[in-house]
């Protein structure tokens, strides 16, 4: 598609990453400043009008909330902002799949701070979305290719 590529994972702070390499899950406070930061990127990358793809484990409807509206989405628990920053247009692409397919998936990463024992408190908090949320799901029993010819169609579809 030609547009930028953020991986969220570039953008935890180092006592997130601490944490996760020690095996303990991240909660919401360690998850929060995260977001704010990735909405930040995501808000300054719509207003130079550049289209932007975001790798990110938006686990919880909070979380695609400040994704969406920034910490503001939190306190209205809104998601739409008036004004002068209206909430971001994000399609969020569910990635769905058995755990023992991701956890294949992980086992293969080199050097990542996420280890494998740390996928079920993933799959614990994680509230896939649902409407009104604007998203699609994508089984990850697909080929990679069939993965992405989905996501794409949904793109271009708007």
């Amino acid at each position: 598609l030609g547009w930028k590529f953020y991986d969220a994972d570039d953008y935890h702070p180092l006592e997130n990453k601490k944490k996760m390499e020690e095996g303990i899950p991240l909660n919401d406070e360690d998850r929060i400043p995260w977001l704010c930061a990735l909405h930040d990127i995501l808000r300054r990358e719509d207003t130079s009008r550049q289209d932007t793809i975001l790798a990110c484990s938006a686990l919880k409807k909070m979380y695609r909330r400040v994704l969406i509206g920034g910490i503001s989405a939190i306190e209205s628990n809104q998601p739409e902002q008036q004004g002068e920053n209206p909430a971001l247009k994000i399609l969020f692409v569910h990635l769905d799949g058995p755990k023992d397919i991701i956890a294949g998936r992980l086992e293969k990463r080199r050097g990542h701070f996420m280890p494998l024992e740390l996928l079920q408190s993933q799959f614990d908090t994680l509230e896939p979305p649902s409407a009104p949320e604007n998203f699609i799901t994508v089984s990850l029993e697909k080929s990679l290719p069939e993965i992405l010819l989905q996501i794409e169609s949904a793109i271009l579809q708007g």
